[in-house]
């Protein structure tokens, strides 16, 4: 059995780890919430978080919610520091869906988690990176507390995790607000804007898919895409810079953020990920090989690894917010370390 902690080995690339269980520690971790709205303080049955609806002024002016996750044992009588995780979500979702993902996981770590609705230029769900969505994000922190000023919030302890159009803007909140961060958890992220536009049209969309949409999806969210970025990638390539990891890969590789790139050969959603958070990881190594960076890579279905029964609790170890957790099979990790 191969144990990864959080202190990984230097010099170890691309190691394959044997079969080896997943160990969570919930095996009474209740169900995530599936309700559609979030009362002020809600706890799920049986569980041991609360979640706390608050609001906050986006970029545009706009007043969004957001879903705070605490242990239950958290409150106005009991309010030590606690670390605290942004968590932006992915394409098409809410920090309502967001914030199920992470059934029990921060009672038993001992965290708060924030999982904000986001806003981009145009569009709410489909932010995309949007920079004014991105400094949204960096303000969480001090949004998350004026809304519950008897939160205090680990400031030397500030991370971000996110999946899919959430792991674009976890890597783009690294690259604008390095300072803000302890680590950051990227995960089946586009990283290149304009090749994911190039690559839209050959996303899955069967019969019954195009008479739905009119068109295939793929053609669909390039519109959508376009609209929100304000032209198409030849009309203003700096727009689509701004929103692109792989072209802040500098002030990445530079920022001193430890930072977890996970990704699936087998995405049918962000497809070719090795030409998209691949590339990123390959390019962050080349700028700067002793930047504290990781890679996992394994064979997963689209960001099904940002959940609390997968390889969450494994990402949260490895900036000490869990109990070391092993990998399971088929995963690989080629760490880099100072």
């Amino acid at each position: 059995m191969t144990t990864i902690t959080p202190h990984l080995n230097p010099r170890s690339v691309a190691c394959r780890l044997g079969v080896v269980a997943l160990v969570i520690l919930l095996a009474a971790s209740a169900a995530a919430v599936r309700s559609t709205s979030v009362p002020a303080a809600t706890t799920p049955p049986a569980a041991k978080v609360k979640i706390w609806k608050i609001h906050y002024v986006s970029h545009d002016g706009v007043s969004r919610p957001a879903y705070v996750i605490l242990p239950a044992s958290y409150g106005p009588g009991h309010a030590p520091a606690l670390p605290l995780v942004i968590s932006p979500h992915g394409r098409g979702g809410n920090g309502l869906v967001n914030a199920g993902y992470w059934g029990n996981l921060p009672a038993v770590g001992g965290f708060a988690v924030v999982n904000p609705d986001g806003m981009g230029l145009h569009t709410a769900r489909y932010s995309f990176a949007y920079p004014g969505q991105i400094d949204d994000l960096a303000k969480m922190p001090e949004l998350v507390t004026r809304a519950l000023p008897w939160l205090h919030v680990d400031r030397k302890r500030i991370y971000v995790l996110g999946s899919s159009m959430g792991g674009q803007e976890t890597l783009m909140l690294v690259a604008r607000h390095p300072h803000l961060l302890a680590g950051a958890a990227a995960m089946d992220s586009v990283a290149n804007l304009t090749l994911r536009y190039k690559q839209m049209p050959g996303m899955p969309c069967n019969k019954r898919c195009v008479e739905k949409f009119g068109t295939t999806y793929g053609r669909l969210l390039q519109a959508m895409l376009v609209r929100e970025v304000g032209s198409k990638p030849g009309g203003n390539p700096q727009a689509w810079a701004a929103r692109s990891p792989l072209a802040n890969a500098k002030a990445i590789a530079f920022s001193g953020v430890k930072l977890q790139i996970w990704w699936s050969r087998k995405d049918r959603i962000v497809t070719d990920q090795a030409s998209q958070s691949g590339a990123l990881f390959e390019t962050l190594r080349r700028l700067n090989p002793h930047a504290p960076i990781s890679e996992y890579v394994g064979s997963w279905a689209h960001s099904t690894e940002m959940r609390y029964t997968a390889l969450l609790p494994v990402a949260l170890a490895g900036f000490g917010l869990m109990p070391a957790q092993t990998l399971p099979l088929d995963v690989e990790n080629t760490p880099v370390q100072p």
